[in-house]
């Protein structure tokens, strides 16, 4: 049986198609109704009754989303699109659709979609990472989605950012309410913040990277902070977890040099002799969402 996956970002929700080996049958996305939760559903639900007609099947269908359902309501906790926090989105989307869907974060997709057939195939411990608008982390074990007993399995863009040897400073706050936060420094708007703070010029991070690239030392500077902030942070997760493969989602996943000097800079942080730990890009880039929740109903047949 064919598969659907459904990204559903802040700014975007994006559908594919996987045949039963997991080839793109058909892929397509559209703006994400902004603050409204009813014309979510609603464009969820048109989005896959376009993709049942053209490809001629009932699909299974899986959702990738920000936050986690609560395991004690059923309700989306934690998420940055903020709007779905509080709504049974699975039951909700299910009454939609006429039937089961599954749901899973959309870092756990992402994870699984690398670890099923991307970067991190084979491998028995992926840790799948997005460095976007947000900072999210899931794991994968024997191909396997690793939710937690509190559903938060991965999180660790909401631990507080390791800043061995930097300055004091005031830490910025977190729309999770706590400050500090590896999301505050790593996301996107994050770096973008972080070089206001120093600099007092408001930059893109891709102004910053095409800078940086052009000499400018300032540009510079804030991508050498990052790269060294990323390695700390990702140390912790290699002391705990010891994956085979971390692999990097989200915009930030595009800047190169990150695959060359975190690597080099985690080491001193790292509680090992050696790392053997393989720090790669997606193989599917911005469509691991999408596929991973597609592969919720199992992998290729």
């Amino acid at each position: 049986m064919d598969r659907i996956g459904i990204d559903l970002g802040g700014t975007k929700i994006e559908i594919a198609v996987l045949g039963a080996a997991g080839a793109l049958r058909l892929r397509r996305r559209v703006p994400t109704p902004a603050g409204d939760y009813a014309a979510t559903l609603d464009a969820i639900g048109a989005l896959v009754a376009q993709a049942e007609r053209e490809v001629g099947a009932q699909c299974t269908v899986g959702v990738a989303m920000p936050g986690a359902l609560s395991l004690a309501t059923g309700l989306v906790k934690n998420a940055n699109s903020t709007g779905l926090i509080g709504h049974a989105f699975q039951a909700d989307l299910e009454a939609r659709l006429g039937r089961a869907v599954r749901v899973a974060n959309d870092a756990n997709c992402f994870a699984l979609s690398e670890a099923v057939d991307g970067a991190g195939q084979g491998a028995g411990i992926v840790f799948g990472v997005i460095l976007g608008t947000g900072v999210g982390g899931g794991i994968v074990v024997d191909g396997r989605i690793v939710t937690g007993a509190n559903a938060i399995a991965g999180e660790w863009g909401h631990n507080r950012q390791p800043l061995d040897g930097e300055p004091p400073r005031k830490l910025p706050r977190c729309y999770c309410g706590r400050e500090g936060c590896v999301e505050t420094f790593l996301s996107g708007p994050g770096m973008a913040a972080d070089h206001a703070a120093v600099t007092g010029a408001s930059l893109a991070p891709e102004d910053i990277v095409r800078r940086a690239q052009a000499g400018d030392a300032d540009c510079e500077a804030t991508l050498v902070r990052h790269e060294t902030r990323l390695a700390r942070a990702l140390a912790v997760v290699i002391n705990i977890l010891d994956p085979e493969v971390i692999v990097l989602g989200g915009g930030l996943s595009n800047l190169a040099r990150l695959y060359a000097s975190v690597p080099r800079l985690w080491l001193a942080h790292v509680f090992s002799d050696e790392v053997r730990t393989r720090l790669v890009a997606p193989v599917h880039g911005d469509s691991g969402g999408g596929r991973g929740a597609a592969w919720l109903w199992g992998g290729p047949d």
